[in-house]
């Protein structure tokens, strides 16, 4: 149990997140690799089966410790990995779209703050790097985590609804991404955009 210990504590003193450039700005956007993803779960096993071990109480302090910071690290790459996908989807609707923020005000407000918080917790994560660190020096960060998830989903259910109603006026409009209908509903009054998605919304009508 020593030696294990010894082991995960080794390897989580320096293993860190991986980035990648969100677009061009300076926020990155973080994961864990495939390989280090095998170690969090096979070092979390490891501990639990500690934790039924006879021997616990000589190193129950530092047991109960990894036990933590490793739910710590799953449950915050579970979060970001969802949160990350969604932000990055909906941010350029209800930020770059006119149409969005006219239709749906209320959301596109809950998004402007949403993006404040996403953009705080990746600078955060990235300037510390250590995966544990990351993880656990917020005791609040999870709890945030959740509240920005269910916030997104929030924006998400309204703008598919909006995107929905459009699509059963219309139903062609099933045939065209949310970007393309988005695009389409925002140039309403400008025929020559409208016509760059004719062959998406027609088969074989160029305009």
């Amino acid at each position: 149990m020593e030696q294990a210990l010894k082991k995960i504590t080794s390897t989580w003193v320096n293993l860190e997140f991986q980035f990648a450039q969100h677009k061009d700005t300076d926020i990155y956007m973080i994961k864990l690799s495939e390989e280090d993803f095998e170690t969090l779960e096979d070092h979390q096993l490891q501990v639990q089966n500690m934790m039924g071990s006879w021997y616990l109480s000589t190193f129950e302090t530092e047991v109960t410790g990894w036990q933590k910071n490793l739910s710590n690290v799953t449950d915050v790459v579970s979060l970001m990995s969802e949160i990350q996908r969604t932000w990055a989807y909906l941010e350029t609707l209800f930020i770059g779209s006119g149409e969005v923020k006219k239709e749906l005000p209320v959301d596109a407000e809950r998004f402007v703050g949403i993006d404040v918080d996403v953009k705080q917790v990746l600078k955060d994560i990235s300037g510390i790097k250590n995966a544990v660190k990351a993880c656990s020096t917020d005791p609040e960060l999870i709890k945030k985590l959740e509240n920005t998830q269910s916030k997104l989903e929030m924006c998400e259910k309204s703008l598919a609804n909006y995107l929905e109603q459009k699509r059963r006026i219309f139903p062609r409009f099933y045939f065209v991404s949310t970007s393309d209908l988005l695009d389409i509903l925002s140039n309403g009054n400008d025929p020559a955009k409208v016509n760059f998605h004719t062959d998406k919304i027609i088969a074989a009508i160029a305009t």
